[in-house]
Formats: C-alpha cells, structure tokens, sequence
C-alpha cells in the first residue's frame, strides 16, 4: 500500500487515507455477497469507456486489507489486467458494516439474506458470548438473520422474497448470546422450510403453473389468519406460522378470485 493522502469524512471526521493498493493485496471478507456477472461486466466496460474514478472502501485487520465496499470494481479491475487499483482506507471499527454499503447494486432480499448470514457467522465465530440484540447496528433487520439460515443451512432455493411481508412482523433480534441466538435461527429457519413445504403442496393443488403464484398463496395466507389489512402481529413467532400455516391449507380456489 501506498499512502497518497490523508483527511477527514466531511460528516463524521473520521480520520481517512486514501492510497494506492497492488490489487492483489485487497482480499474479500467472508461475509461478503456472491458476484453478479452481469454486474462486473457493465463495470469493466464503464472502467474501459471512462478509466476507475470511484475508489473502493478497504479495511485493515489482522494485518490484512479487505473490501466492504466496491467488490465489484475490484473483480472487474482484475478482470481487465490492473495490477493497482485506488482505496479509502477507514477504520477497522467498520469492518462488519457491509451491510450498509452494497451502493453498486443494492442486493435483493435473498442477497441480502445470505450475506446476513455469512456476517453472522463470522460474528458467531470470533465472539459466540456477544448478545444478539447489542448487534443490530450490524444489521438491516432480524427477518434477514433468519432468511440466511434457511437458504444457507435448509434450502437454497427458499423464496425469501414471499415472505418479508409477513416474517417482518413477528421476528425479533433476541437477547441471547450468538451462541444460543444461532440455534433459535435454526429453528425459526426450520419453521420457515416446514410452511412453504405447505405453500408449495397448496400450490400444486391448485394446480397452477406460474411459480410467481406461490407468493400470493402466502400472501392470501396472511390474510385469511390475521385479517386483509394486517399490520403487526402480536402472537409469538412460531404461533404465528403455524396459523399461517393453518391458513394455507384451508385456501380454496374461491379465495383468490379470478387470479
């Protein structure tokens, strides 16, 4: 690394550095989300057209330099041959923030979901006695910790999209250490598996071919246990999708009108 200058953040004063890195010494933190093609090849074309104008964000630790911001300008820098690339270097406090950054394409809710996770493990990992809730600035939202451990642990394919709506509503950060906070993920992840196991039966039985579908099928769920214009639900969690649950099973072709 070679420090070109030093300055502040015009909003907080964090003390920055912006310096110039052989490419090879910025690594990715495990919790970083997968890499869009599509993304890195508008990026490399962009790069090509008008030269890297917008550096990336790195962070030191342990020695070593990693990317939380601008993964995919470093992916498209290495594909197109640089051997350097430019970095604002900020605190290692900052380290597990990614999640606030992702400003080249803000992830979708399984995106999302499964970096959620990957931080959280790497939470778990280094500090199993922190207390979940004392997190939250770490996270966007508790529905995601969950989401993560269903499509990470239980199914990959688990539309994670269907059910924000309605997970949103009864999940919660939990005042338990990592150690144990992990296990009750993996058991509201289970929960989670089992209800659209149910959502994918009523599916089939209704016989219809549009797997977008299976996402009005939840949504009429919700409805038919807590009501059309539902905005927080009081019932604990696993109550909760058990109703919905219930719900989905009772659904008739009647309930959705002419869809």
């Amino acid at each position: 690394m070679i420090e070109i200058a030093t300055f502040e953040d015009p909003v907080k004063k964090h003390p920055l550095k912006l310096a110039l890195f052989n490419i090879d010494e910025v690594l990715s933190p495990p919790f970083q989300r997968d890499i869009s093609e599509s993304l890195k090849k508008h990026l490399e074309m962009a790069i090509e057209k008008l030269g890297f104008l917008t550096p990336i964000v790195v962070v030191p630790k342990d020695g070593k330099y990693y990317v939380i911001d601008g993964m995919h300008r470093l992916e498209a820098m290495r594909e197109l041959g640089a051997r350097e690339i430019l970095g604002i270097v900020v605190d290692e406090s900052l380290y597990h923030y990614i999640l606030e950054f992702n400003t080249e394409k803000p992830p979708n809710v399984k995106e999302k979901s499964k970096q959620t996770y990957r931080l959280y493990q790497d939470l778990l990992a280094q500090e199993p006695d922190l207390v979940e809730e004392d997190l939250f600035t770490y996270f966007k939202d508790p529905v995601f910790i969950t989401f993560g451990f269903a499509i990470e642990e239980f199914d990959a394919r688990f539309p994670a999209s269907f059910y924000e709506s309605f997970v949103s509503k009864i999940d919660n950060f939990l005042g338990m250490p990592l150690s144990e906070a992990a296990e009750e993920r993996r058991k509201r992840a289970e929960a989670l598996i089992d209800l659209n196991r149910v959502v994918n039966e009523k599916y089939a039985e209704l016989g219809w071919q549009n797997a977008l579908m299976k996402g009005e099928i939840v949504r009429k769920s919700v409805q038919k246990a807590y009501g059309v214009r539902v905005r927080t639900i009081e019932e604990e969690f696993y109550t909760a999708v058990e109703r919905v649950k219930e719900a989905c099973q009772n659904l008739t072709s009647e309930d959705f009108g002419e869809v």
